[in-house]
């Protein structure tokens, strides 16, 4: 069972929820375009592995997109969230016999410096704070996001448009909110998230479209990079125009994507 509030809703969230005591859950954001959910089927396999993963019972989709489509009826350009969490129950950290999800539905004002990035590109420096490796983790959107919480708060003090995080290895994970992908000499690749990071929506629907390679990337590795994007469901790809002190051409970035991806087309 699952009981959905949407934005317009007045209902309160219990205190003894999971999500809000124990960060027990998962979410999603996309895009609402002229009211469609862009890639909503890659939202909704996101949500399905999540769900299998943490052992949460099914969601009712018939259900939830019913109330997704009623939330974003009108819609011209928004931000959709859909937060799940496992609900109320269980003594301590131990699982409820019978869970009855909490599902959130919000509606928001997209960002509106997304649009201009594509042309002036992200200046990226490198954050002080290093991703944790868990491995059951690895590649879910869960509500656990204390690390990227403090991602941002030192990133207030930086001069840069958002940083590269690292793993303890050192090795490139992601930036604080998007993923990453560079365009070598013959391959697309992008780092390894078996240990941590989150395989995002964009990515996957990138991934569908081109060969991508998943290794481990060195920061050294990544300016060598013939083009560096981020990327994620709301902004889509950017350039990267500056990795710490070393320059990329934006406009070459984009040719170069716009070519692979055009050549794929063509197949």
């Amino acid at each position: 069972m699952q009981t959905i509030i949407t934005t317009d809703d007045t209902s309160a969230i219990n205190t003894r929820d999971r999500g809000l005591n124990y960060g027990d859950g998962f979410f999603t954001t996309a895009k609402v375009s002229a009211g469609h959910v862009e890639h909503w089927q890659y939202h909704k396999a996101r949500l399905i592995e999540c769900a299998e993963r943490l052992a949460f019972p099914a969601i009712n989709f018939t259900e939830l997109e019913q109330h997704i489509k009623t939330a974003i009826t009108g819609c011209k350009l928004n931000a959709l969230k859909v937060v799940v969490t496992r609900g109320e129950g269980g003594r301590g950290y131990g699982l409820p016999q019978h869970t009855h999800l909490t599902i959130l539905i919000t509606v928001s004002a997209f960002p509106q410096n997304y649009s201009a990035l594509v042309n002036s590109g992200v200046s990226l420096a490198l954050s002080p704070i290093k991703l944790a490796s868990q491995p059951l983790l690895a590649g879910l959107k869960t509500l656990n996001r204390l690390e990227q919480v403090l991602i941002k708060n030192a990133m207030a003090s930086q001069q840069c448009d958002d940083v590269l995080v690292l793993d303890h290895q050192n090795n490139v994970i992601e930036a604080s909110a998007a993923n990453v992908f560079a365009i070598g000499d013959n391959t697309l690749y992008t780092p390894s998230l078996e240990q941590c990071g989150i395989k995002g929506v964009y990515l996957q629907s990138l991934c569908d479209k081109l060969a991508v390679e998943f290794k481990h990337v060195s920061l050294n590795e990544l300016t060598q990079a013939r083009a560096v994007f981020i990327c994620n469901s709301l902004m889509g790809a950017v350039p990267v125009n500056r990795i710490e002190q070393h320059p990329f051409n934006v406009e070459q970035s984009m040719r170069l994507l716009n070519e692979l991806l055009a050549k794929e087309a063509k197949c």
